[in-house]
């Protein structure tokens, strides 16, 4: 009987050594003797006790690497400071393990190195304004190189690049003097308009005063009147102020003046009008 229980017990003590639980998102890698044998899978695995040994396992789900803020010299002589984040996955395990002995190590210092060699090929305002390009030429750059370890980049994102105070300041001046030059623009553009509006309402008030003097001869006096009135709203203004030099003007004569040069547009737009339909 006590053999057959010592069996009994040597059978399951097998199994519980043979048997290996493998988390979902995860591989391992088997030796035997010594020598890679097989990979196991998520899920229950049975492996040889004192024959199988389990060397590695370990995620094939996406991870993250910081990489470490970077002094950098740009294509103009600027000293940066780049801060970067790495997204990986192990496509094939046994290679991670094998084709390099400190994976983590070797990615952080392989992004470090093509970072530092992307951005020496450009100039401060193209590594402000292209990341995303710098980011694919980064990708194209590691992949062939992690793909003999087993791994693929999946993104490399620059989180912050920070060049010297001087710079800074330089740079901030740059963009208001550039946010001012926008501003004086709109404003002269603006007071064109504005003129262009005022002459055409002008314009347009000089040809209703002549249609109407044309057509109602009497409208003359009332228009005297409306001018004389300007003129002493105007002398009282200048009046007000202590350093105005108040320049007193005859409203009569300057009306008459005034009726005068109404009198020649409308004669003159009478002879368009006339020569048009001779014309025609």
């Amino acid at each position: 009987m006590e053999p057959i229980i010592a069996i009994v017990l040597a059978l399951i003590g097998y199994a519980l050594g043979s048997a290996k639980l493998i988390n979902q998102g995860n591989e391992a890698l088997v030796e035997r003797l010594g020598r890679y044998h097989r990979k196991l899978k998520p899920g229950l695995n049975f492996i040889v006790p004192l024959v199988d040994q389990i060397v590695m396992e370990d995620t094939t789900r996406e991870q993250v690497l910081d990489i470490k803020p970077q002094n950098v010299i740009t294509k103009d002589g600027i000293y940066l400071e780049v801060d970067a984040i790495l997204y990986w996955r192990i496509r094939d395990i046994e290679k991670s393990f094998y084709a390099i002995d400190d994976l983590q190590g070797g990615l952080s210092q392989l992004a470090t190195t093509t970072l530092r060699e992307i951005i020496a090929q450009n100039t401060l305002e193209e590594t402000n304004i292209s990341r995303s390009d710098m980011d694919r030429a980064i990708l194209d750059l590691l992949n062939p190189v992690t793909g003999e370890w087993g791994v693929e980049i999946l993104r490399l994102d620059i989180q912050s690049i920070n060049p010297p105070e001087s710079v800074r300041r330089s740079m901030e001046e740059e963009r208001a003097a550039e946010i001012k030059k926008r501003a004086l623009i709109s404003e002269a553009e603006g007071e064109r308009q504005a003129a262009i509006k005022k002459a055409e309402g002008t314009k347009t008030s000089m040809q209703i005063i002549g249609e109407a003097l044309r057509s109602h001869p009497e409208s003359r006096e009332i228009l005297r009147y409306l001018v004389a009135q300007d003129y002493v709203e105007a002398s009282q203004k200048l009046g007000e102020s202590n350093n105005a030099k108040i320049v007193f003007v005859d409203p009569a004569n300057s009306t008459e003046m005034f009726q005068e040069l109404i009198a020649e547009s409308v004669t003159h737009e009478s002879n368009n009008k006339n020569t048009g339909n001779s014309v025609t």
